[in-house]
């Protein structure tokens, strides 16, 4: 499984591609179908192409096509993302520095002579 795994890790922006033609291609056959009860087989012309019912059969099954391959799509590139050969779940919070970062500008706190950090001014 991990050589699978290694194997969509390194060809992920091959399925990015794929993934972004066919996301274009169903908002495409979506914006073609009729939003007047179309898909109902209600209303429409009698001198289109298609007819009103075989028109939305075919078009709601492309939505229904390509609807299947960009889940699957996203589904596998989830997958994929992970670093190929490691087993071990991590966090985001793994990644936060354990030790707190300088202050921006390099200036510190202004201090008392003594040392101890000054009081607020009111």
């Amino acid at each position: 499984m991990d050589s699978v795994r290694t194997f969509f890790h390194d060809w992920r922006l091959v399925l990015l591609i794929i993934h972004v033609g066919v996301t274009a291609a169903m908002i495409v056959v979506i914006l073609l179908q009729r939003n007047e009860g179309g898909g109902l087989g209600m209303g429409g012309r009698s001198d289109a192409l298609f007819s009103v019912r075989g028109q939305a059969n075919v078009l709601s099954r492309m939505t229904a096509i390509f609807a299947s391959i960009f889940f699957f799509l996203s589904l596998l590139m989830a997958w994929s993302v992970g670093e190929p050969g490691s087993r071990a779940t991590r966090s985001i919070i793994d990644n936060i520095p354990t030790t707190p970062a300088a202050p921006a500008g390099g200036t510190t706190a202004p201090s008392t002579p003594s040392g101890a950090p000054a009081a607020p001014a009111r």
